[in-house]
């Protein structure tokens, strides 16, 4: 390791960025540093400018993506090799406001139904049934769920903050069964070595096979679960406040944009076209 990434390292987890944060930030640093075969230290806007085009022109990467990349480099050059240039002025593009897929009831009920194996399916109703980030079931552990108080502790989910989700007596008796079943110690979702959890490529995996199993059409993801939970409670007239706490947004705007996706005031408002006269 080089003493340039090690500092960069470093400034990260003294700003205690997530491992996730740090993985892509260092990759897309020394993605520009290869592009150019020079050290990120010694290349400027001109070049920045260039590496960004090519991600864009050659390699396609979407505006979410190259959201990530740009965060990398402003980071890279505000913290770990400071530049007298302006870093803000690293083009950003504008994010794309697009509405989450999400599954209707009936093909929640499809997916699961093709999930066979407990544990996996112990997993996915636990994505739809608490609207958790993949990442964070993969590191629930056992003590996190309290049949007592029938809630289920997140500790240290995104942006470093702990909190608590309803317990579904449903989900429930699921978990009691996985537990029966598999005996799990530590960990809550083990992977193959116990002492580790299940990783997310693993649950990417089991549920593009349930999806496929499922015969369902649409793109289904753990995230799109937490996107449909979020859905349907709001269609079940949830307030936005309780929802937005449940998945952990810090704002309510990031939440209200399910809104847009519950569809039961859309399916209920009279189109003008049934109040002509009929001919």
């Amino acid at each position: 390791m080089t003493p340039l990434r090690q500092r960069m390292i470093e400034d990260m987890k003294l700003r205690n960025l997530s491992a996730s944060t740090q993985d892509n930030y260092v990759r897309y640093v020394a993605d520009l540093a290869r592009h150019f075969g020079k050290s990120p230290d010694t290349l400027g806007p001109k070049e920045i400018r260039a590496y960004q085009l090519h991600l864009i022109n050659e390699r396609g990467l979407c505006a979410n993506t190259m959201s990530v990349v740009v965060c990398a480099l402003r980071f890279f050059y505000r913290f770990t090799a400071p530049r007298d240039w302006v870093i803000d002025e690293i083009p950003a593009p504008r994010q794309l406001r697009r509405l989450p897929v999400v599954l209707s009831l009936a093909e929640i009920a499809r997916f699961f139904d093709a999930v066979r194996y407990i544990k996996y399916r112990a997993i996915l109703m636990t994505a739809y049934a608490t609207g958790l980030r993949v990442s964070e079931i993969t590191h629930l552990k056992v003590q996190d769920i309290d049949s007592s108080r029938m809630t289920i502790r997140v500790d240290q989910g995104k942006g470093k903050k702990d909190r608590y989700v309803m317990l579904s007596p449903r989900l429930l008796k699921i978990l009691c069964i996985y537990w029966m079943t598999c005996r799990p110690q530590d960990w809550l979702f083990p992977g193959a070595d116990m002492d580790k959890p299940i990783s997310v490529g693993s649950v990417d995996n089991v549920c593009r096979q349930a999806r496929t199993d499922a015969g369902i059409t649409k793109r289904v993801t753990p995230h799109i679960l937490r996107h449909s939970f979020a859905t349907h409670l709001m269609e079940a007239g949830t307030d936005l406040r309780i929802i937005q706490v449940l998945l952990g947004h810090t704002t309510p705007r990031t939440t209200a944009r399910y809104t847009h996706v519950a569809v039961h005031n859309i399916r209920d408002t009279r189109s003008p076209l049934d109040a002509l006269p009929v001919s």
